[in-house]
């Protein structure tokens, strides 16, 4: 795909069509400066890497913004990229520009711990900044939509990588900004590179339509135009076409066929006053059959990103289903770009914005619901799924509208209401029935919170129940005040359990010593404060657990001598690849409990009649100190061979989205490396999710693994793990 240079007179062009004023010298200035920073130097795809802020700037330009963001926009990498100084920047463009682009720079740089923990840091800066100057993160979606644009450049793992994180945080970002076209292009692009299939089907199938499609909404608006042009003044219309990821989210997420999507096909109606939208939704209605259960009315009830306009889905004399939306000028404005078009069609935004203060309000409520929380990966997940698109709204029993994230259960409610009503509830109710803790509230539902006047608490149970950041961030906050005592115990009960289970087994002073670390690494104050974290949820300490297993297995490995190490060379082998030390001649068998694979660290059990069983070393079945449990003279040392048979069996489990086509993706994947399939087993889970057991025939744990990141790589897959079955 060729790439498109740009050059000052683009960035001119874009901004002369705003009919806006713009300091021109200045921008002119940051042009030759940045040009000549970046002089040299290239992009992966082999264009100019200059090319890229003139990119962000003609975007910005277009978004109408104003002088010092495209400035900034023509500036963002040269701290970052070349020698140029934040102190140069300040001195030759000012302290908000300088401002701009420091922020905007510290974006990218992330200290990568993990990529869990990376990805959290910059979800943090990105609020951060918002939160400060709204303008560095519309840079910042520009940025990211021109590099999808040209994200054909990178690997392949990359571009997964790349898009995953792209649907995931900046186009909802983007939406809940309202930058509708931003949000929708970022979408597009992220899910050509997750699923091209899907993609090229559903593009194939929009253009084979193309002649048609114009045809008929042309048709359409001119029915519409010839029955309002006598009763309704002033009045424009036109016509589009869903996205094609909205296409997608319908035929691959809701498992529709192309032609039960009704609002593939709408036509949009500008009017002047709020009054002539419900004047000519009466028109619509009359002039064509509505589809019952499809009106959605967004003046009234604004979306959160203060999206307004009235929906409604009708049938044509065709037969044809299409949607209408209608809608005043300033709504449209506000649908099209969002908080742009305080800059597109305003002078931008002042401190004392009472109505920017309302709209920008999830972000300092996300920042709060941080607070609470010092589990990294459970902090990624609650952002998502805060930043979903989308949205219920329920109405309480004054009147009042709530909009919660789908899937919101009414606990999410009472806690959205206020902090108080969440800590006294003993129960709910939906249009006048009682419902569960757990039940998810549904838009138009009117929800009771039942609550009690004598002293009371939230469960710890309600946790694993809520959906929104914001419940459980007041859900811990409250043990966390009023359970310290409790948390210190509940804490250090779990932390036993989970080492218990993990066959962990130390010394009081080991486990001490273990403890000091941990609290140090969660930035605890003490070890108590690290019980406590765990005990009302801050901290999951079953996420920490994979990374102590295997410094405790290390500390054994270099401090414990057991009789195992007695025991003479290996001197046999046979047939399961697997050599017995001290051994001759004996029967050898794998055990099933945990399908041990060459590469594996192994240990073997005498057996009475069977020969030796072969265990993974960390089986639930092995003992966790050999030299105390009840026959340590049975428990003998093997090793891998170089030997082993072809072929073994493992059984893989599989979390995903579920999602039409799941299950053949997945076989088909493991049809193109050529291997055996066993047995399969999928089943549905509650919360929109599915698991997937399948067992496949290997070669050995360097085989599994590669088989393992090619699965991890199908789109709606979160983990692929491998199971002892």
């Amino acid at each position: 795909m060729p790439y498109r240079e740009y050059n000052l007179d683009d960035i001119l062009d874009a901004i002369t069509g705003q009919n806006k004023k713009y300091n021109i010298e200045l921008i002119k200035t940051a042009y030759n400066f940045a040009e000549k920073a970046h002089k040299g130097q290239l992009r992966k795809s082999g264009e100019r890497f200059f090319n890229h802020p003139c990119a962000c700037a003609i975007i910005l330009a277009d978004l109408g913004m104003d002088s010092d963001t495209i400035v900034a926009a023509l500036l963002h990498d040269v701290v970052e990229d070349t020698d140029v100084t934040l102190d140069e920047i300040k001195g030759n463009f000012g302290t908000d520009v300088a401002s701009l682009v420091d922020a905007v720079t510290k974006l990218g740089k992330i200290p990568y711990v993990s990529r869990e923990e990376a990805q959290a840091e910059n979800i943090r800066k990105m609020l951060l900044a918002m939160a400060e100057d709204i303008r560095v993160i519309i840079i910042k979606l520009a940025d990211r939509l021109h590099n999808m644009r040209t994200l054909n450049a990178m690997d392949e793992q990359k571009q997964r990588d790349k898009s995953r994180e792209t649907l995931e945080i900046y186009a909802p970002i983007a939406h809940r900004l309202g930058i509708r076209a931003i949000k929708e292009e970022l979408e597009d692009l992220a899910i050509q590179y997750l699923d091209p299939v899907a993609y090229a089907d559903i593009e194939q199938a929009l253009t084979s339509r193309q002649q048609y499609r114009q045809a008929f909404i042309k048709t359409i608006i001119d029915r519409i135009e010839n029955r309002l042009g006598t009763s309704v003044s002033d009045i424009h219309l036109e016509g589009r076409v869903k996205s094609i990821h909205g296409i997608y989210r319908k035929m691959y997420m809701q498992g529709k066929a192309f032609e039960e999507i009704y609002d593939v096909y709408a036509v949009r109606i500008i009017t002047d006053t709020v009054v002539n939208c419900y004047n000519i939704l009466g028109f619509i209605h009359d002039m064509f059959r509505p589809i019952p259960g499809r009106f959605k009315d967004y003046i009234s009830t604004p979306k959160p990103n203060m999206y307004q306009s009235l929906h409604t889905t009708v049938i044509s004399r065709e037969g044809i289903p299409f949607e209408v939306q209608i809608r005043t000028w300033d709504m449209h404005q506000t649908a099209e770009y969002g908080i742009a078009a305080h800059w597109k069609y305003k002078e931008g935004i002042s401190k004392n914005d009472s109505k920017m203060d309302e709209r920008l309000s999830w972000v300092r409520h996300m920042l709060d619901n941080q607070k609470e929380s010092d589990d990294v990966e459970e902090l990624v997940t609650t952002i998502k799924s805060d930043l979903a698109q989308d949205d219920v709204f329920a109405v309480t029993p004054k009147g009042d509208v709530i909009s919660l994230p789908v899937g919101s259960c009414v606990i999410d409610f009472a806690y959205a209401i206020h902090s108080a009503i969440g800590n006294k509830m003993i129960g709910a109710k939906a249009d006048g029935r009682i419902v569960p803790f757990d039940y998810q509230i549904k838009t138009g539902e009117i929800i009771e919170i039942l609550t009690t006047s004598q002293p009371h608490g939230p469960s710890r149970d309600w946790l694993k129940i809520v959906k929104t950041g914001e419940a459980k961030n007041k859900i811990r906050s409250w043990f966390k005040k009023e359970r310290r005592s409790e948390n210190i115990e509940t804490g250090k009960a779990e932390i036993e359990r989970e080492f218990k289970r993990n066959l962990i087994d130390t010394t009081d002073e080991e486990f001490d010593k273990i403890m000091q670390t941990l609290a140090e690494r969660q930035h605890c104050a003490t070890v108590d404060d690290f019980y406590a974290a765990v005990g009302y949820g801050g901290i999951l300490i079953s996420r920490l657990m994979p990374r102590i297993k295997d410094e405790y297995r290390q500390s054994r490995k270099e401090s414990k001598v057991d009789i195992n190490d007695y025991i003479a060379a290996p001197n046999k082998r046979n047939n399961e690849g697997v050599a017995v030390v001290g051994m001759d001649n004996c029967l050898i068998k794998l055990s099933k409990c945990c399908n041990p694979l060459p590469g594996d660290a192994i240990i073997g059990y005498i057996t009475r009649g069977h020969g030796v069983s072969v265990h993974k070393r960390d089986c639930t079945n092995v003992p966790r100190d050999i030299t105390k449990c009840e026959d340590p003279e049975r428990w003998v040392r093997v090793l891998w061979t170089g030997k082993a048979k072809e072929t073994f069996k493992s059984t893989l489990k599989i979390s995903a989205l579920d999602r039409n086509q799941l299950l053949v993706d997945v076989t088909v994947a493991l049809a193109n490396m050529r291997l055996q399939i066993h047995a399969v087993n999928a089943r549905e889970l509650k919360d929109g999710n599915c698991e997937i057991t399948i067992t496949i025939s290997i070669e050995n744990l360097e085989h599994l693994n590669t088989i393992i990141a090619k699965l991890s790589k199908i789109y709606g897959v979160y983990t692929v793990e491998r199971t002892g079955m």
